[in-house]
């Protein structure tokens, strides 16, 4: 007898071994995107920082909360000069970094970051500062911002 075809075994077989390497690929995948995002997250937030530092070396003071628009551009309202055509918001739509500067002396930017494997440079005690933008794994419940930048006359 004269055998043409796979058997169904064999099929399953092949089917199994596809889709474990299937599973493996995706795994890797979407680690690196949110290590992209994280990259990216941490060069919004360097690059916020060079830029408040020109503002507060001509004026003197630093925006204030409030004065900080995420997504649209930081200017001088008297002279007219931009520091930034648009600020930078997270890469996940719908967010913004959490800034804060009460009275324009110094400030604190943080960021949720996604790769929570990572080894981090320090481990402050603001950064249990919960902002609203970082969730857990189950999307309701807020956990710390573990990302921050400030202003050179404070400690991150």
């Amino acid at each position: 007898m004269n055998k043409k075809g796979f058997t169904l075994i064999e099929l399953l077989i092949v089917i199994i071994i596809l889709g474990a390497l299937a599973s493996l690929i995706t795994g890797n995948f979407f680690t690196s995107l949110k290590k992209g995002r994280d990259t990216k997250r941490k060069g919004d937030l360097e690059q916020i920082q060079r830029t408040l530092e020109m503002y507060y070396e001509d004026k003197r003071t630093y925006p204030l909360t409030a004065e900080l628009a995420f997504g649209s551009a930081l200017t001088d309202s008297v002279s007219g000069k931009v520091y930034m055509q648009r600020v930078p918001n997270d890469p996940i739509s719908g967010k913004n970094y959490q800034y804060l500067s009460a009275d324009g002396t110094s400030y604190k930017i943080f960021a949720c970051l996604e790769n929570v494997l990572q080894i981090l440079p320090y481990i402050s005690t603001e950064s249990t500062l919960t902002c609203g933008n970082c969730k857990a794994p189950d999307g309701t419940t807020d956990t710390p911002c573990i990302w921050a930048v400030s202003s050179t006359n404070i400690s991150p």
